[in-house]
């Protein structure tokens, strides 16, 4: 893997960059325990964390579906990266009710209206 520094940016902008650049980025302490979400310092200790590009493999920890009056219903997924760090978000591609526990998945960094990058999931 490789590392990456990129200034004085605060870890969201850092983050966001790398989404950006269609890379899913966390950090590491120096015992090379993954973290995340991006902060200043490791937890616990406050030392410094070294910057990673997830592989962007990973399974489906938890999910459930969203249904809200006038909309299409949703799933929102606890995604745990093959490197060891867990993560919120959703997997694309299936019905909501067909995303399960254990589903191996792959992220895809998307763009939406928004404006913002942001990582979603696409089942194996």
């Amino acid at each position: 893997m490789n590392t990456f520094n990129l200034g004085t940016q605060s870890p969201l902008g850092i983050y966001q960059e790398h989404l950006t650049q269609g890379r899913l980025a966390y950090q590491e302490d120096s015992s090379g325990q993954a973290v995340f979400p991006p902060r200043i310092g490791a937890p616990k200790s406050g030392e410094d964390l070294i910057w990673k590009i997830s592989n962007g493999l990973g399974t489906v920890y938890s999910t459930t579906v969203i249904y809200q009056k006038d909309q299409k219903p949703y799933n929102v997924a606890l995604i745990e990266l093959d490197e060891g760090f867990r993560m919120m978000s959703r997997v694309e591609g299936v019905l909501p009710e067909q995303v399960f526990i254990g589903m191996r998945v792959q992220v895809e960094i998307i763009l939406p209206e928004s404006g913002n990058s942001i990582p979603v999931f696409k089942s194996l």
